[in-house]
């Protein structure tokens, strides 16, 4: 008699049974189905990528580093510490260097990382020339954007005038996202803390908010931080607002700081006058052999030799730089991958193409190419 088990096979979705001549040939195994964020039971919905520091690892770009054109000495402001300490920047140093790509690695407060720009004179008045210290990140793609935050290093000055920029066009062209000044129709002619309303939703606004988060003497130091969407009417429905989906979209952002303190005369206008002489800084010496005491003293011009130049000069100093946000993919793909030409995109469905799936793929026009939504996924049709 012939063992049923040898001459039937039997499928089933998502398992197999292998046929063999005896028991010990027959064998089982599940293959469970492929979870696609992107589909439901066959039918199509709106996916997003992970929300991610989009800034994380990116190349960003400083337009001043402290040490680039020599070794220098930056201190920390005397304002906010009993005892100010002064570091050592040398640039071509990686033990004694500041650089930009501090700004998107890990931040951890154990180990803090600091970027520090070359230390200037601080201005002697109101119509002194800013500062215009920038730094530039390239995101690689294109994101729909929520958060740009800034973590200054502790004891460090909070800016008191800067700008964020945004840039659509991989830094072709820029536009301003937000300014932060305590003389906001001053530096920048908007009014301090502006209403939007439904006409204006791409409006820029100004706000003195930073100047009242006292916090640079934490771990983490100071924080400046912008919400893309906070106080725009439509927000709460962002699919139907084709105005407020390309404010939030960028490539690029640029931050510019414009100045860091008022001169003592603008700060007594806006009662931020100090009440206490600052105490002398700590100088912090670094054993290295390539450097000795003539050499350090030696130092170029715009090295910080005594107290006196220490509260004449002034430098920026951060150790994170992180957007908040999601990679666009126009509700049509759940993650972005890296293509054939190494450069993030969005690993497209609902029969979608494009870098960003904002267009249908070939043969699948039957249906006019639509953003994905909570409503409908707008998925491309075709013959």
């Amino acid at each position: 008699m012939l063992n049923i088990q040898s001459i039937i096979c039997v499928h089933i979705i998502g398992w197999s049974l292998v046929c063999g001549g005896s028991s010990d040939s027959f064998k089982k195994s599940f293959t469970p189905p492929i979870y696609d964020p992107c589909y439901d039971d066959s039918r199509p919905h709106r996916c997003l990528p992970d929300f991610v520091n989009a800034a994380f690892g990116q190349p960003i770009v400083a337009s001043s580093t402290c040490g680039r054109y020599g070794p220098v000495r930056v201190c920390e402001d005397a304002n906010f510490s009993e005892s100010p300490a002064c570091y050592l920047c040398d640039d071509s140093s990686p033990k004694y260097s500041f650089p930009a790509s501090y700004l998107t690695d890990i931040n951890n407060s154990n180990n803090l990382t600091c970027w520090r720009s070359e230390p200037s004179p601080a201005p002697s008045s109101i119509n002194s020339p800013p500062d215009n210290v920038t730094l530039t990140l390239s995101l690689g793609k294109k994101y729909d954007l929520t958060y740009v935050s800034l973590v200054f290093c502790p004891r460090s000055t909070k800016p008191d005038s800067l700008a964020i920029y945004k840039s659509n066009d991989y830094g072709k062209t820029w536009q301003p996202f937000q300014y932060f000044s305590s003389q906001c129709r001053r530096f920048y002619g908007r009014p301090n803390r502006a209403t939007i309303s439904k006409n204006n939703e791409q409006e820029v606004l100004c706000t003195d908010s930073h100047q009242y988060n006292k916090d640079t003497t934490t771990l983490q130091g100071s924080r400046i931080a912008f919400n893309t969407l906070e106080g725009r009417p439509s927000a709460a429905d962002l699919d139907s607002s084709p105005i407020l989906q390309d404010w939030v979209t960028a490539t690029d952002i640029r931050v510019i700081f414009h100045r860091s303190q008022l001169p003592s005369q603008d700060s007594n206008n806006n009662n931020e006058a100090l009440t206490e002489a600052p105490k002398p800084p700590v100088l912090i010496k670094y054993k290295d052999e390539s450097y000795d005491e003539n050499e350090i003293e030696m130092m170029p011009s715009t090295t910080i030799t005594s107290f006196n130049d220490r509260q004449m000069m002034q430098h920026y100093a951060l150790s994170d730089f992180s957007v908040g946000g999601r990679c666009k993919c126009n509700g049509h793909a759940s993650r972005c991958i890296r293509g054939v030409d190494g450069k993030l995109e969005c690993e497209c469905k609902h029969n979608t193409a494009g870098r960003d799936c904002e267009k249908c793929k070939l043969f699948y026009f039957d249906r006019p190419w639509a953003r994905g939504t909570s409503r409908d996924a707008h998925e491309c049709k075709g013959e």
